[in-house]
């Protein structure tokens, strides 16, 4: 393959990030006091469960400090408790409340609800070529990244 070709991937790739987050932030903003990163976390313990603040620094590709200020949020709000681990007291982790399931779903619900409003000014064959370019998309962005930042099968 051609530096061309790689530099325009990347550019595209680097290009979807900001459009989607650009919707997420605005559904966050309108429900919640959470930053994108804190929504990041605590996601990454709604689909994980019991993470240790190193798992989650190293699944989201965070420096300690940043998920430290984000855990923090989250259980101010409720969302989230630490515990020390049960086999290593030095190791705290994290897990989700009843409370930052039902908001983490609730902020989902919101934004799912937006990008199907957004879907619906796309014909049925444009939202098919949408679909078809996604999960290539994401099965290919899998292949390549599954062994970087624990990123973790399914």
């Amino acid at each position: 393959m051609n530096q061309l070709t790689e530099s325009s991937i990347v550019e595209n790739l680097v290009s979807i990030h900001p459009l989607l987050s650009k919707s997420f932030s605005r559904q966050m903003r309108t429900t919640s006091n959470l930053t994108p990163g804190s929504l990041y976390v605590l996601g990454l313990i709604s689909r994980y469960g019991k993470l240790s603040m190193s798992e989650i620094g190293r699944k989201l590709s965070m420096p300690k400090p940043h998920v430290t200020c984000h855990v923090d949020r989250l259980i101010d709000e409720s969302m989230a408790t630490r515990a020390n681990d049960l086999h290593d007291r030095r190791i705290i982790n994290v897990e989700i409340t009843p409370k930052g399931t039902q908001r983490f779903d609730e902020i989902k619900w919101m934004i799912g609800k937006e990008l199907r409003s957004r879907l619906e000014l796309l014909s049925d064959d444009e939202q098919q070529a949408l679909l078809d370019a996604a999960k290539t998309v994401h099965q290919l962005l899998y292949k390549i990244l599954m062994d970087d930042g624990g990123i973790k099968k399914q």
